[in-house]
């Protein structure tokens, strides 16, 4: 520890170079890093068991106590840290804001650089290169919702970065990726951390992966360049570290092609179907659903559709929860969150099957893991956990509550009323024959009716007490369609 500082945290995302970042400040003399401590998925290093002693079920249930180790960890006037990402562990986030005796360094990365990266290193599997002769090559595939999306994962987190800071009074030790190859500055960054050490030279073993121009390691750069076009140039320049907070996920809205009606989506909800039935009013305009737009695409939307008609879909929690328990943590590949699933498999001890349900998968063993996943969300919703509060999963309400910071839908519907609701609403609008939107099918590999009983309607009550307060949701039912 130093007069300053008790230790440091990195603040980064991955390739932003904070691989390159930790390597060097490990070269400075006293200087300990240990990865990325509270990654929800391992500790420290991928393949490892434990950090300084602490096993990653051990820090699950603490992880205020291996920040204690991390800080006992520096040598006599030395100084300890880890690196930390927007996702993860959201207990030691608020930690480390709170303590003016921990040393806050941010680092940024131009979005598109990191996200190209990011994609290249996905389709290669390398994420780190020592030696050039291995190096292996991809070019990666520009997906506007995805870089939209992942651009405003990065400005919600450094806004929340800026905006503790300011309100505690506390600054930061600010680095943008160009700034690693500055010996100068590596060595300015010792001085403000209270080290006396310095860098004689920048580490030499991590070599950059992709030195190549960007439209060169894309493959669709003529697509990215009208993606690109459209979106808010003075916003993105700014998005490091003063991007206001945006609203709700833009991207996900789906407007019609000629009948004015903006579907705001919730997670969880019956969003392919009611995509669908929206599809076939205007079938045969010559025009298709917008979606993947922009906040700039959706206000030109708006303005060229005088009148419309806005809404969202409200679907009962227990349907919702079980449909994404079967969607997103039962099931193997696919729309499976394969990261969270094994975590849930291995950490939280889920009794999930490792390679996805098979014909010896009973309903049995459907309710138990089902339930237990219950159990998890109670903690996970409470922030408990380290793994993030998915959209999937997280209470309808509060997903209310961020479509509002952009505008509210005028309209909030029930799962079961859009078969009616909805044709109603389109021939108010001018619909000629709209017909009813199909319904949701059954949760594979068994629906919900085949394993109900009080004691999960008491669980996910429980779990989510505010939607059923806020929306009058009375104990599930099944459906017709089980």
């Amino acid at each position: 520890m130093t007069d300053l500082f008790d230790y440091f945290v990195v603040f980064a995302e991955m390739r932003t170079g904070s691989n390159f970042l930790e390597t060097n400040l490990n070269a400075i003399t006293g200087v300990s890093c240990h990865g990325e401590a509270f990654n929800p998925h391992f500790i420290g290093y991928p393949n490892r068991d434990d950090l300084l002693g602490v096993t990653q079920e051990m820090r699950e249930q603490d992880p205020g106590a291996l920040l204690s180790r991390i800080k006992g960890s520096a040598t006599a006037g030395g100084l300890a840290g880890f690196r930390y990402f927007h996702d993860h562990d959201p207990r030691i986030l608020d930690l480390a804001l709170e303590d003016p005796r921990c040393a806050k360094i941010i680092l940024t990365r131009n979005p598109l650089e990191s996200y190209v990266s990011w994609k290249i290193a996905r389709a290669t599997g390398q994420w780190k290169l020592t030696d050039v002769k291995r190096r292996k090559e991809a070019q990666a595939r520009f997906d506007s919702a995805e870089f939209s999306q992942h651009v405003a994962d990065l400005q919600a987190f450094q806004v929340t970065l800026l905006n503790r800071l300011q309100k505690s009074g506390q600054s930061a030790f600010y680095l943008a990726y160009e700034d690693l190859q500055s010996l100068e500055v590596m060595n300015g960054l010792a001085q403000w951390l209270g080290m006396s050490g310095r860098l004689e030279a920048l580490d030499a073993s991590l070599k950059p992966q992709n030195p190549a121009p960007l439209r060169s390691k894309v493959e669709n750069p003529t697509e990215m360049a009208a993606a690109l076009a459209e979106m808010d140039h003075f916003n993105l320049g700014r998005s490091p570290n003063f991007e206001p907070r945006r609203g709700p996920a833009v991207p996900s809205y789906v407007a019609g092609a000629v009948t004015p009606l903006l579907y705001l989506p919730i997670k969880g909800g019956p969003e392919a179907e009611v995509t669908a039935w929206m599809a076939q009013l205007d079938q045969g305009a010559g025009e298709e659903l917008q979606s993947r737009m922009n906040q700039k695409q959706l206000r030109h939307w708006k303005r060229h559709h005088p009148g419309f008609r806005s809404f969202t879909v409200l679907r009962h929690p227990a349907a919702r929860v079980h449909a994404a328990f079967c969607r997103r943590v039962l099931a193997k590949g696919g729309e499976s969150y394969g990261n969270i699933r094994e975590t849930l498999r291995r950490q939280f001890k889920l009794p999930l099957p490792k390679g996805g349900p098979d014909v010896s998968y009973s309903v049995a063993d459907h309710r138990a893991a089902f339930s237990q996943f219950l159990t998890f969300l109670q903690a996970n919703l409470a922030g408990q956990t380290s793994i993030r509060v998915d959209a999937d999963w997280a209470s309808q309400s509060q997903a209310l509550l961020g479509l509002a910071e952009l505008g509210a839908p005028d309209l909030v519907l029930r799962e079961e009323e859009l078969g009616e609701a909805l044709p109603a609403l389109a021939q108010r609008l001018g619909s000629a024959s709209p017909g009813r939107p199909q319904r949701a099918a059954a949760d594979q590999p068994y629906p919900l009716a085949a394993i109900w009983d009080a004691a999960l309607e008491k669980q996910v009550s429980s779990l989510y007490q505010r939607d059923y307060m806020m929306f009058g949701f009375a104990p599930w039912v099944a459906g017709p369609e089980g």
